[in-house]
């Protein structure tokens, strides 16, 4: 018998599937799960992360303005102030020049690490709830932005399984040394534009490669890729140069040592590649010359590091030592640094010895040589001019003796270079818990649980907090209007110092509505106008820092009056101020009753008109 049409009930399911076959590829119901099912764990990741970034930071949120980050409530009392000047963007009273400390010459802000894009980019927060909500907020959001970001890249970039993303990203964003960093430098941990340059870099190597594409190099990728570079570069110049030079270097190293170990990528993409790394080089040039030279050539501008690359190097035992804000931690491997703020090189014995032998199980793949070489060169370069081994300097001179006084380089912590290290160890542990995880061997369970146990004793702990004295009604009252016009000058007495910069509250709690005298910042006060932190104290300003820290009442001369006059004049200010529960309060008023006549008490304050 010939053969014959079939039924209806027969051709309807070759219907159904082509109907399903003309769906485009992304509403096809099986793509649609999978894709629902990826973000979900994506989700859920970026949940995780939030959630650990809050547990880290929950001793600021009972009440942010009352709460302070106990091991380094200085630099904390300054950003709080960068946040409040940012802020005033919102209400078009900004400059990069701002007369609201250091008065009457005030204070470069692109010299100084004032986060201007995030505190621009949360000035409604800011106005809304004061500085402290913020920087507590950004804490938070660093931390985890860091780890998300990093998530994102490890899965789109190196298609990694979603459990080895998850373990490198929580190291890259959680680390010693960004948990370390969160203790007030904001400028360090607010890392997440890092791995969109890394991958706008990616982007631009693959789309330069002639072999990715039949058709040859992408040209309008390769000019999308630097127009992004172009733009993430200039944003992180506002955000944090430091962590953009880091990136920099180590991005550097990495293509270096890539390209020798793929020379036949080298060759086929350098043309594409160099064209568009001129092209995002040009871009940002355009964007950020005026604001360069601004920090280097510009008022109250300075360009030379402060900083003592022989203090700040690391310890040679700190890389196998655990840190101390991690659960099995060592409050004695605190001598190993100069301070809580820098456990930037406390990785720990396991997960040294774990990422060491994930890359040579990897074997001689371009990217992990090149994290390899990335992670040595940066680490031998966070040891300083002088290799430093458990506190003792030697004689052996690190390789960042080479570095040493150029240009820009000189404004880089060499102990710093190891924050660079987290993201590479992240790297080669994220590439060997994926390659594990793709066979059907041992090492599908071995390698994940190995990683997973070197990176527990890295767990890290809460950031201990402390509470904070409450400010004067005089400033949260707003009384303070009746001593200082908005946009003049006001003398909290003591005056701040880098030291105790407490007073630069007050202008914070008043959305730095008025301006002050001397005070916390880098600027060019140093030998021939290097730069220092801080300014010269006035012959007035140094006497009540005397009185108001061993108290007495000293006797004052027509000629500390006459000064006093004159320094009043100098600063332009308007009004002197000390609140009533301030230390030795009885003597400081007595000496400033002396200088500048009676006082008038408003609010918890007394007040001289000058």
């Amino acid at each position: 018998m010939s053969s014959t049409a079939p039924t209806a009930p027969d051709a309807a399911p070759d219907q159904a599937v082509l109907a399903a076959s003309r769906l485009p590829r992304r509403f096809r119901p099986a793509r649609l799960l999978a894709a629902v099912r990826r973000r979900r764990a994506g989700v859920t990741v970026a949940l995780l992360f939030v959630a650990l970034a809050g547990w880290l930071t929950h001793g600021l949120w009972p009440d942010p303005a009352a709460r302070v980050l106990a091991l380094n409530p200085e630099d904390q009392a300054l950003y709080e102030w960068f946040l409040a000047v940012d802020s005033r963007a919102l209400l078009g009273d900004f400059d990069l020049l701002t007369g609201r400390l250091n008065a009457p010459d005030g204070v470069n802000l692109m010299t100084n690490t004032t986060v201007i894009a995030l505190g621009v980019l949360l000035a409604p927060v800011t106005l809304l709830f004061g500085a402290p909500v913020t920087f507590a907020l950004l804490a938070m959001a660093n931390l985890a932005g860091t780890a998300v970001a990093w998530y994102l890249l490890f899965t789109r970039v190196l298609r990694a399984r979603r459990l080895a993303a998850a373990l490198g990203a929580a190291l890259c964003g959680f680390g010693p040394g960004m948990v370390s960093q969160t203790n007030s430098h904001l400028h360090m941990t607010a890392q997440w534009l890092v791995p969109v340059i890394v991958w706008l870099v990616v982007r631009l190597l693959r789309a330069a490669d002639p072999a990715g594409s039949a058709d040859g190099p992408d040209s309008r990728r390769v000019v999308s890729s630097a127009v992004g570079l172009a733009a993430a570069v200039s944003a992180q110049v506002f955000i944090g140069e430091e962590v953009l030079f880091l990136c920099a270097v180590t991005l550097l190293v990495m293509a270096v040592t890539h390209a020798v170990a793929d020379r036949n990528l080298a060759r086929r993409a350098l043309p594409g590649f160099a064209g568009g790394m001129m092209l995002a080089a040009g871009l940002a040039l355009l964007v950020l010359a005026w604001p360069l030279w601004f920090q280097f050539a510009g008022p109250q501008g300075v360009s030379d590091g402060m900083f003592s690359p022989h203090y700040f190097s690391a310890d040679l035992r700190s890389w196998w030592t655990v840190s101390p804000l991690s659960v099995a931690g060592d409050d004695g491997a605190a001598r190993l640094t100069t301070g809580p703020a820098e456990y930037n090189t406390f990785l720990g014995l396991p997960l040294l010895l774990v990422a060491a032998a994930g890359a040579l199980w990897l074997g001689r793949r371009p990217l992990v040589v090149a994290c390899v070489v990335g992670t040595l060169v940066t680490g031998a370069l966070s040891l300083g001019p002088r290799v430093i081994i458990d506190g003792e300097r030697t004689a052996v001179p690190g390789p960042y003796a080479l570095l040493s006084g150029l240009p820009v380089v000189d404004g880089a912590l060499p102990m710093r270079f190891a924050l660079a290290v987290l993201p590479l160890v992240a790297t080669l542990l994220v590439l060997a818990v994926d390659r594990a995880l793709r066979g059907t061997g041992r090492a599908r369970r071995l390698v994940p649980a190995a990683v997973g146990m070197a990176l527990l004793p890295l767990l890290p702990m809460p950031l201990p907090t402390a509470e904070r004295p409450p400010l004067p009604e005089f400033i949260t009252g707003g009384h303070w209007r009746r001593c200082v016009e908005p946009g003049g000058v006001l003398v909290p007495v003591p005056l701040a110092t880098p030291k105790e910069p407490w007073p630069m509250r007050w202008a914070t709690a008043a959305d730095a509505a008025f301006g002050m005298p001397e005070g916390f910042f880098i600027g060019p006060y140093g030998r021939n106008g290097t730069a220092a932190m801080g300014t010269y104290q006035q012959p007035t300003s140094a006497l009540l820092a005397e009185v108001g820290r061993h108290g007495g009442q000293p006797v004052i001369d027509d000629g500390q009056r006459r000064q006093a006059a004159e320094d009043a004049d100098f600063w332009g200010a308007s009004c002197v101020a000390l609140a009533v529960d301030t230390p030795h309060a009885d003597s400081l008023r007595g000496t400033l009753e002396q200088l500048y006549g009676p006082a008038t008490r408003i609010a918890d304050v007394w007040t001289w008109r000058v």
